[in-house]
């Protein structure tokens, strides 16, 4: 049988998500964990990559088991062995054609920023403090990701993927308060680093150093060198992913 698992998790002390050889990754600790109450070992696909430090909330994974489980159970018991940094929300028995990246439509990711110094935002948001940021060209900027195109510019130089096409549902950034900024894409699947470094163009869009309409030269030209240099990981959260 087939189940899905909803959690959410702190990317501070992990690699990311993926299993990596010689660091601690949030996979890695779910399947010990699955393993160690399942008595055998199991393995656990996940939605997709985060890089280092990039946090989830409402993150999708399955795993497989011979049997029928108590659900409810077992998300009491991943949450008592798990480190805190890793919350369990929900487990429920799926359809064996579910795949948790596979299936998966649409991912949404948010990034946080701060204008001003702020020692409560710090863990979970980016001080961008310059005293000139325009967020009107930021926002129009934003606007030239929308739609289906290479996005290998924003990808990380060495990555394994088959194909840098992606295809941007919604890009935006919003003012949580005056101090407190936020940009908010989605898309059917994104590329490793491709965030980061789509939010650190468009910083520099907000300084001046670059013009909005130059992000479709940038895509065009498919350099990362091109690009802005990526933003801290620990700023950004996958909020959502979405299944037909």
């Amino acid at each position: 049988m087939r189940y899905k698992i909803t959690l959410s998790y702190d990317g501070a002390s992990f690699c990311g998500w993926q299993i990596q050889v010689h660091s601690p990754s949030v996979q890695q600790k779910l399947e010990e964990a699955l393993s160690t109450l399942l008595g055998a070992e199991t393995k656990v696909c996940g939605a997709g990559r985060t890089d280092t430090g990039v946090n989830a909330q409402n993150y999708v994974a399955h795993f497989d088991y011979d049997g029928s489980l108590d659900t409810g159970l077992l998300k009491y018991k991943l949450n008592a062995i798990l480190p805190y940094s890793i919350a369990i929300h929900s487990i429920e028995e799926v359809d064996e054609s579910f795949h948790a990246r596979f299936s998966a439509t649409r991912r949404e990711y948010t990034y946080h920023i701060h204008r001003e110094k702020d020692p409560f935002a710090q863990k979970y948001s980016y001080h961008c403090g310059y005293p000139e940021l325009d967020f009107e060209a930021m926002n129009r900027a934003a606007d030239m990701l929308l739609g289906t195109r290479d996005f290998s510019c924003f990808e990380k130089v060495g990555a394994d993927n088959k194909s840098s096409i992606c295809t941007v549902f919604e890009a935006y950034w919003i003012k949580d308060d005056p101090t407190h900024w936020s940009f908010h894409i989605a898309a059917n699947r994104f590329l490793r680093n491709m965030v980061r470094a789509i939010v650190g163009t468009l910083l520099e869009v907000g300084r001046g150093k670059r013009s909005p309409e130059s992000i479709k030269e940038l895509l065009n030209s498919g350099r990362r060198g091109d690009a802005g240099e990526s933003v801290p990981g620990h700023a950004l959260f996958l909020t959502k992913v979405e299944y037909d």
